[in-house]
């Protein structure tokens, strides 16, 4: 029956039997006409070894049973001791393949008995090199003695393997039992872990849908290996077993008191209760180490309400962030502030004395110098502009909403400084000035971005000026509160701002931009009130108010909801159908880019390309929901490197073939890829589309070019922009985004970065992207929003911005020099060994920066890391073994 079972279509005995001895007579055919040639080519040894082995098959076709034993023993030995080469069949198989039927009918003539299980072992290492996809070897061993498969050679347990798999997809498709497939799986898994083939062991229970049953294999010296294996498998594996293979992974590592790796692991899975669950046992085995996963949290933050120790309630507000900071700027001699000219270098433009960029427009040029002043000097507490004694002076340099975005420039250069910012902000609360009021409700929540203060006063401030009947006034606190709480689930802010969203009364414009703030304040959450709410509304408003700019920003709040849920997303969709105008579209889009959110989901990049396929009549119908398709494959791919290769070269397509819609969004695409990473072919790329017909097009290239450079002080940017701000130097708007793009470029002094991926490019920071998708969307229609009166949404970049910083702690989280070599990261998996984890590498003494592409491992045993990833803030304890071997 069993043997039945295996094949795929079961063939009647008689048609076997023929078949068997039509094969025989050819082998035998085939076999006088070779011989002579075969004598000539073999060499004395090998036709020893070819005679012995035809020698003792007749032996087996005898009758004489105590004959059997000796012949099978024999073969056994010759088949084990044969050696060979990696792409040649060991001799004893090559020259018993031609007996291979023979031996076939010998095994089914024989009685039952030891003998014959004997047998089966022996055909089931010849079948492997007869007649593929019947799968003989798996049939006969599944017959056989079951002794220990890897006694046979690591080749035949990679060839069982593969015929197990393809055996199981066989038998679930015909709806029969597994069980021996199973038992021969896991005494497999235990040959290729002991043997350096964590990949195939892992492969293999994959097919079995059995990975679950991996982590009882596990031991000291293979976990590291599997879980590397296991976890960069995630971005190529559909749901469930994406999921399942993180869970996998992250029992494996507590298993094995790997903390810091488990809680990134439930950091991706999403589970609060998991990374608490982590972060107590941490805490029973070491409070440094539950010191150091605090920082993990607080890099991605996520809170833990519960918490009474007052040092890792600081550690997981963010609080030490400015001090550590400041201190990092102090090392790299980075303190001084910048000026926008020190940025701009307008002495190495190449414009003519009269052509001057001043004097094109000098309220749009003094706009530009407030944001680039805000980027270069973010974080720095100190400016030479807004946060000298006579800071108002600038601000009235500024026309209306240029006010605005002035005085909540404070917030941007006081950033994570709650204490010494609330001081400079103050006095800009009581101007006569609404612009400077509302500007300086902005800058609270700026300020307040990634950090959580005990005494709470961004919602103490903004929520008393939320009520105030100027519009200004309420966007500013809505959007400020967005901003101060992004990440914190927190309901307060909830039933604050929820009344704005369903309030049909009030314009578009307010209900859009609270909906939006609760986007970022629960992103992620799937929170059902907020979608609930958000649905409603839209289906309640008028198409008129629809139709508006600010849609868009209602359909981003709801979409960032779902950021990375995949799934759970649906029943939005669903529900989203039902809205018939356009709106529902765009929204449909936005919500599944952001439910599939850096997951490189295949199918899903395919949709929102065959969104961009549809040439649309831009009068007829609207085909905004195009744009937000392109920013999709960005989103989508983003967290996989393969995935954004192929989403460049998409990317190409789209830029020769897309209507005016699309070639506008592409740029904004690229920036989004590769934020914070100026890959040079993306930069030259950016750089051709900064001369574009389209204006839009161009000035969207431009901005990207900021986006791509962001922090990192590019040289060969710098020089590219500047020739930009020659080229552009009588076209205001596009000589506006040079600048910006110049202040982005050496942000923070080129000590911070806006790329949302973070510990080893393995964690994706949900506020970070909703920070940069806002400030995206913006610019679909930059001339309404951000040439417009609304250029305050570039400040939106603020909840992606995080020092790009490796600093050592000691115990009593004080800095602590420590040597560390800086280099290329180089993926090591599956590698053989102990491969290299950095190539190219420097040696330096932390405080350190690190690009994006780059890794840091430490140069001296001297300490020992808490932390499994080298960035950000890492403890470290001093290596008691090392040091007691040096006395």
């Amino acid at each position: 029956m069993a043997r039945d079972t295996v094949k795929n279509v079961p063939p009647a005995e008689e048609t076997s039997n023929k078949d068997k001895q039509k094969a025989k007579e050819e082998n035998e055919a085939k076999t006088d006409g070779e011989k002579k040639d075969e004598f000539e080519e073999l060499s004395e040894e090998d036709l020893q070894l070819k005679n012995e082995l035809e020698m003792l098959v007749e032996r087996l076709k005898e009758g004489d049973v105590n004959l059997h034993r000796p012949a099978l023993e024999s073969l056994r030995t010759l088949i084990r001791t044969s050696t060979s080469s990696m792409t040649s069949v060991p001799k004893p198989l090559k020259f018993l393949r031609p007996h291979y039927v023979t031996v076939t009918d010998v095994y089914e003539n024989w009685l039952p008995g030891d003998n014959k299980l004997f047998l089966a072992d022996i055909l089931s290492v010849l079948a492997m090199t007869y007649d593929e996809g019947k799968r003989d070897s798996l049939k006969y061993r599944l017959q056989g003695s079951r002794e220990d498969p890897g006694s046979w050679g690591h080749e035949y347990v990679r060839h069982l393997s593969t015929e197990i798999g393809q055996e199981y997809v066989y038998r679930t498709e015909k709806e029969l039992s597994t069980d021996d497939l199973m038992a021969l799986a896991l005494e497999i898994v235990p040959f290729f872990l002991k043997h350096n083939a964590e990949a195939d062991a892992v492969d293999l229970l994959l097919e079995l849908e059995a990975i679950d049953q991996l982590p009882q294999y596990v031991d000291k010296d293979t976990y590291a290996r599997v879980c590397l294996y296991m976890v960069s498998c995630v971005n190529l594996l559909v749901p469930p077993d994406d999921i399942l293979f993180l869970r996998t992974a992250h029992q494996i590592y507590r298993q094995h008191d790997k903390y810091t790796e488990a809680v990134s692991l439930a950091i991706r899975l999403g589970d609060h209760d998991l990374i608490k669950e982590d972060f107590e046992a941490a805490g029973h085995i070491d409070a440094l180490l539950q010191k150091q996963i605090a920082f993990q949290l607080g890099r991605q933050q996520i809170d833990i309400p519960e918490i009474e120790d007052e040092k890792l309630k600081e550690i997981l507000s963010n609080s030490h962030l400015t001090k550590h900071f400041i201190a990092l700027a102090k090392e790299l001699d980075v303190l001084e502030p910048k000026t926008p000219e020190d940025i701009y270098k307008s002495h190495l433009e190449n414009i003519r004395s009269g052509f001057t960029s001043g004097n094109v427009d000098s309220a749009r040029q003094n706009l530009a110098s407030t944001f680039v002043n805000a980027f270069v000097n973010a974080g720095f507490t100190n400016d030479k502009l807004i946060s000298i004694e006579d800071g108002t002076t600038w601000i009235y340099k500024n026309k209306d909403n240029g006010m605005l975005s002035a005085a909540a420039s404070i917030g941007m250069i006081m950033l994570w400084d709650v204490d010494l910012g609330l001081s400079h902000v103050d006095k800009y609360l009581y101007s006569p000035e609404d612009h400077i009021q509302a500007g300086a409700l902005l800058a609270i929540g700026l300020i307040n971005t990634g950090v959580r203060n005990e005494n709470d006063p961004a919602f103490a401030l903004l929520s008393e000026h939320i009520e105030k009947p100027k519009a200004m006034m309420r966007i500013s606190a809505i959007v400020g509160l967005g901003m101060a709480y992004s990440g914190s689930h927190r309901e307060d802010v909830l039933e604050l701002l929820s009344p704005f969203i369903s309030d049909t009364t009030l314009s578009m414009e307010i209900a859009s931009l609270a909906a939006l703030s609760l986007g970022l304040v629960f992103v992620g959450s799937c929170h059902g009130d907020i979608s609930s709410t958000i649905l409603q509304t839209m289906m309640e408003r008028d198409e008129s108010q629809l139709k508006e700019s600010w849609g868009r920003f209602m359909g981003l709040g709801l979409a960032l909801l779902y950021l990375g849920k995949q799934d759970a997303a649906e029943a939005t969709l669903e529900t989203l159908k039902v809205i018939e105008h356009p709106i529902g579209k765009q929204v449909r889009v936005l919500v599944e880019i952001c439910s599939y959110a850096g997951t490189g989901n295949v199918l899903k990049v395919q949709g929102m390309l065959h969104v961009c396929n549809d040439h649309l009549d831009k009068e007829k119908e609207d085909d905004l929901h195009q744009a937000f398709a392109v920013l999709g494959v960005a989103l989508i791919a983003m967290g996989e490197d393969i995935g954004a290769e192929m989403a460049l070269r998409s990317f190409n397509h789209l830029m020769h073939y897309g209507e005016p819609v699309i070639r506008r969004a592409v740029p904004l695409a690229l920036g989004l890829l590769c934020a914070s990473n100026p890959l040079l072919n993306v930069l030259e790329t950016l750089s051709k589309y900064s001369h574009d017909n389209d204006a839009d097009v161009a000035i969207n290239a431009i901005f990207a070019m900021g986006l791509v450079g962001a922090g990192t002080n590019n040289a060969r940017l710098a020089q590219m922009l500047r020739q930009l701000a020659s080229y552009y130097h009588k076209e205001p708007n596009c000589l506006f985004m040079v600048r910006i793009s110049q202040g982005l470029l050496h942000m923070g002094k080129g000590t911070i970065s806006i790329n949302p991926y973070h510990s080893d490019r393995q964690l994706m920071s949900p506020v970070g992207i909703a920070g940069l998708l806002a400030t995206l969307v913006a610019f679909t229609d930059t001339k309404t929003f951000i040439l417009g009166r609304y250029h305050w949404f570039l400040y939106y970049l603020v909840t992606a911005m995080y020092p790009r910083f490796l600093i050592t702690l000691d115990e009593n989280l004080n800095s602590l020099p420590v040597t560390v070599r800086v280099g290329q990261a180089v993926d090591v998996v599956g590698q053989a060994g102990r491969p290299k984890t950095i190539t190219g590498f420097q040696t330096h003494s932390t405080p350190v920066l690190l690009a994006h592409s780059e890794r840091a491992e430490l140069a001296t045993e001297e300490y020992i890391s808490l932390s499994h990833v080298l960035e950000g803030f890492v403890l470290k304890n001093q290596n008691n073994f090392i040091n007691h071997c040096k006395f």
